[in-house]
C-alpha cells in the first residue's frame, strides 16, 4: 500500500472529489460530509458541467462533466488528491481509469462506494491502481472516516457522524459499513471513542482486505485497540491471522464473526462476497482461527473476572459472540491490560421505547421485564406532541392478517360487516349506509349521511362518454372483452388527474382544519374562522404560483375546483355539486368543509389568482361530504388520516365503475368490433425516419 498510517488514509487536510455527485445517494452524502468536514473541492458527473451542488448554510460544490475537465480547471492547490466513486457499475471502470490517467502523482487514495461491480472489473482496477501506485477501497464501502481530525469520505456517521463517532483509540475494520456506526455507538458505552473507522466493503474481491490494513492499525500511535467485524466467504482473516502471528506485540483484537445463523439453512446474507467456498470460509471456520489466535474461549459476560485474568494473561484479544458483549467485553479488556478510557461510559445501549402499550400484559410482567416509555428526543418529541395535539387519526396495532379481517366475519352462520349481521343491512335496504359501515367502520350517526352519499356516487356515474373513464370500457368492448374486464378497465383509467382529486382534497382539509379545534363539521357555531383560513391559503398559495412561474415550474393547483367542461362563466357551478347544495340547504344542512370551498373559489378570484370562479367540482362535494362522517371519527381516533383520505377517491371508483358497466353494455350492443380504433391516416409520426 501507499498508505503507511491510518492518517494517510484520511485526514483533514485532503482534498475531496466525487464521481456522479449529481445522483441521489452521492448528493445526500456530499452535502451531509461538507457540512461535517467541508473536504469536498468539486465532483464531476456526465453532461452537469457548469452546475453546482448546493450545501445549505455552507456554499456551493462545483460540478464538471469529466474529471480532467475538473483537473484544469481546479488551481493547483484545491487539485484533489482522494477520489470517492459513486458512478454506476459499468462506468466505475471508466472513472476509474480516467482518475488514474490525469491524477498522476496527486490523487492518493480512491474509495469505490458503488456495488454490483463485476469481478473481472475489481481485479482490473485492483491491477491498476498498483500499477499507478494509488490505495483503492472497496468496493462497495460506506468509506472511512477519521474523528480525531473530523474528516470523513463517504456515508459513514450517517447524517450525524459528529454523535457516533467521538474520537477515541479504537480503529474499526468492518465488513459492513453499518457496523461501523453500530459498533462506534456501542463502545460508547465502555468509554471507547474511535481513532479511525474504515468499511472495507465484502464484495467477492476486496481491494483493500483487513489484512493490508492491520499493519497501518498496529503502527498508530492513535490506536490501541482493533475491532473488527467479520463476515463469512473470503480467505481475508486466515491471511491477516497469519499477519498477526508474526507481530511481536500485537494491539489487543475485539472480534465478532457473523453469520454462523445461516450455516446448514438456505439462508442468504446480504453481501456478494458473503458466500462460503473453501475450508476456511465459513462462519464457524473464522471463529476458529480467532479463538486459537486469541488462545481462549469466546467471551461470556457472567464469568467476567475470569476473562479479566485470561487477558492480562494472553494479551491478543477476544471474540464476541453477540454484538452488545462488545461492551462488557472492551471494559475486560481495559481492566485487563490498564487501558485508560477515552472519556466518561456513556449509559449502556438499551432498548428504551418511546411508545408502551401492554395492557394487561403489564400487570402481569416483573417488574425487570414490563418496558417504561423514555422521554422522546429532538426534534422528534415536539413532532409526536403536535401530532397528539391535533388529536387527529390513530396508528393501528399490525399483526398478521392473512385470515383475520376486522371489517368482515362469518361464522358459518351470519356474515357480518363489522359486527352488524350483513342480513339485518339487507331487510334495511340501503346500500349506502351498508358501503359507508364498511368503509368507515362505523354506522352513519346522521340519517341524511346516507341520502348525501348515494347522491355523490349517482353523481359519479358518468360525466359523458367522453371521460377517460368512460373510454375504458367502451375500448375493452370494441375489443371484445368480458364485463369484468371491461370494469377493470374503468379502474385503471382512473388516477390522480382524473377521479383522485378527491385523495388530495381530503389531505387538504386535513390539513388545514387539523390545525383547529372543530369537532363538529355540522355545526356552524363550532365552525373556525373560515375566512383567516381562506385567506392564509390563498396568499400562500399566490406566493407559490408566483415563485413557480418565475422559475418555469408547474405549481400545483387547488385538487377539486374547477373542471375542463364547466368552465364557460365568470362564476362556474358543477350542476350535480348543485343538486347536493340545494338538497343541503332544503333540510338546512350544513357542512363546514363545502362551505370552505365555495369560499376558496371566491377568493381565488378576488386576490388576483384565477380570472373566474371555479366550479367547485363533483370531487369537491363528494369529499365534503365523506369528510363531515369522517372528522368526529378522526378526532376520537377511531380511524386512521389514510383511511379517512382515501374515502373520497373509493366513492368516485364504485359510482364511475358502475357507470363504466353501462358504457360497456351499450357499447357491445350497439358497437363494431375494432370501431374504437384511430384510422390510420389520423395517427402521425413524430420521429425521422431511419430505414
Amino acid at each position: 500500500m501507499r498508505a503507511k498510517s491510518l492518517k494517510d488514509l484520511l485526514k483533514a487536510r485532503d482534498r475531496v472529489a466525487v464521481s456522479n455527485i449529481t445522483g441521489r445517494e452521492a448528493a445526500k452524502v456530499s452535502i451531509v460530509s461538507q457540512r461535517f468536514c467541508g473536504n469536498i473541492v468539486a465532483g464531476w458527473a456526465l453532461g452537469k458541467a457548469g452546475q453546482a451542488l448546493n450545501v445549505p448554510g455552507v456554499g456551493s460544490i462545483p460540478v464538471f462533466g469529466q474529471f480532467d475537465e475538473l483537473m484544469t480547471s481546479l488551481p493547483e492547490k484545491k487539485r484533489p488528491n482522494k477520489i470517492v466513486v459513486y458512478s454506476p457499475p459499468d462506468a466505475v471502470y471508466g472513472d476509474v481509469k480516467e482518475v488514474l490517467e490525469h491524477g498522476q502523482k496527486k490523487v492518493e487514495t480512491i474509495f469505490v462506494i458503488t456495488e454490483h461491480v463485476s469481478i473481472e472489473v475489481t481485479a482490473k482496477l485492483k491491477a491498476l491502481t498498483e500499477q499507478a501506485g494509488v490505495d483503492i477501497v472497496g468496493c462497495n464501502t460506506l468509506g472511512v472516516i477519521n474523528p480525531h481530525e473530523s474528516a470523513r469520505v463517504g456515508a459513514i456517521g450517517a447524517d450525524a457522524p459528529d454523535e457516533t463517532f467521538r474520537k477515541g483509540s479504537v480503529c474499526i475494520l468492518s465488513n459492513s459499513g453499518n457496523m461501523v456506526n453500530t459498533i462506534a455507538a456501542y463502545l460508547q458505552a465502555a468509554g471507547l471513542g474511535i481513532s479511525c473507522g474504515i468499511s472495507t466493503g465484502k464484495d467477492v474481491l476486496i481491494l483493500t482486505p483487513s489484512r493490508d490494513l492491520l499493519p497501518l492499525a498496529m503502527k498508530d500511535p492513535r490506536t490501541r485497540i482493533i475491532a473488527l467485524y467479520i463476515e463469512p466467504g473470503g480467505a481475508y482473516e486466515q491471511e491477516a491471522i497469519e499477519y498477526l502471528a508474526t507481530v511481536r506485540k500485537p494491539k489487543p483484537i475485539l472480534v465478532y464473526v457473523s453469520g454462523r445463523f445461516a450455516e446448514g439453512r438456505a439462508v442468504l446474507l446480504g453481501h456478494a462476497g458473503a458466500v462460503v467456498e473453501g475450508p476456511n470460509t465459513s462462519a464457524s471456520r473464522k471463529i476458529q482461527l480467532f479463538d486459537d489466535y486469541f488462545g481462549m474461549p469466546v467471551f461470556d459476560p457472567e464469568q467476567r473476572r475470569r476473562f479479566v485474568s485470561l487477558l492480562a494473561e494472553k494479551k491478543r484479544g477476544v471474540r464476541v459472540n453477540t454484538l452488545h458483549d462488545l461492551v462488557p467485553a472492551a471494559q475486560a479488556l481495559i481492566d485487563a491490560l490498564d487501558i485508560k478510557p477515552d472519556f466518561q461510559a456513556t449509559r449502556p445501549i438499551a432498548l428504551r421505547p418511546w411508545f408502551v402499550e401492554l395492557g394487561a400484559l403489564g400487570r402481569k410482567l416483573p417488574r425487570e421485564l414490563a418496558l417504561y416509555p423514555t422521554t422522546i428526543p429532538e426534534p422528534y418529541g415536539s413532532l409526536v406532541n403536535q401530532h397528539v395535539k391535533s388529536g387527529i387519526g390513530r396508528l393501528p396495532t399490525r399483526q398478521p392478517m392473512r385470515n383475520a379481517s376486522h371489517a368482515s366475519s362469518n361464522d358459518g352462520i351470519t356474515p357480518r360487516i363489522y359486527g352488524y349481521s350483513v342480513m339485518n343491512l339487507m331487510k334495511k335496504g340501503a346500500f349506502g349506509e351498508a358501503v359507508l359501515l364498511y368503509w368507515l367502520g362505523h354506522p352513519a350517526k346522521q340519517g341524511f349521511e346516507a341520502r348525501l352519499f348515494e347522491m355523490g356516487l349517482i353523481a359519479s356515474l358518468t360525466n359523458g362518454p367522453g371521460t377517460i373513464s368512460a373510454q375504458g370500457p367502451k375500448l375493452s368492448a370494441s375489443a371484445g372483452n368480458s364485463p369484468n374486464t371491461a370494469m377493470i378497465a374503468t379502474l385503471a383509467a382512473i388516477g390522480t388527474v382524473h377521479g383522485g382529486n378527491g385523495q388530495e382534497a381530503a389531505r387538504m382539509l386535513v390539513d388545514l382544519f387539523g390545525q383547529t379545534k372543530m369537532t363538529d363539521p355540522y355545526s356552524r357555531t363550532d365552525v373556525p374562522d373560515l375566512d383567516a383560513l381562506v385567506n392564509a391559503f390563498v396568499n400562500k398559495f399566490k406566493e407559490k404560483k408566483a415563485v413557480a412561474k418565475e422559475a418555469g415550474l408547474d405549481y400545483g393547483k387547488v385538487p377539486c375546483l374547477g373542471h375542463p367542461v364547466f368552465n364557460k362563466e365568470t362564476i362556474n357551478y358543477d350542476p350535480r355539486e348543485r343538486v347536493i347544495a340545494a338538497y343541503m340547504e332544503q333540510h338546512k344542512l350544513y357542512n363546514v368543509f363545502h362551505d370552505f370551498y365555495h369560499r376558496l373559489a371566491r377568493a381565488m378570484m378576488d386576490s388576483g389568482v384565477t380570472n373566474k370562479v371555479h366550479a367547485v367540482n363533483v370531487d369537491a362535494a363528494l369529499t365534503c361530504i365523506l369528510m363531515g362522517m369522517a372528522w368526529p371519527l378522526l378526532k376520537d381516533k377511531k380511524i386512521t388520516v389514510e383511511r379517512a383520505v382515501d374515502l373520497p377517491f373509493l366513492a368516485f371508483a364504485l359510482g364511475r365503475v358502475a357507470g363504466g358497466a353501462g358504457e360497456y353494455l351499450d357499447h357491445r350492443e350497439s358497437g363494431a368490433d375494432m370501431d374504437m380504433r384511430v384510422p390510420v391516416e389520423e395517427c402521425r409520426y413524430l420521429g425521422r425516419i431511419l430505414d
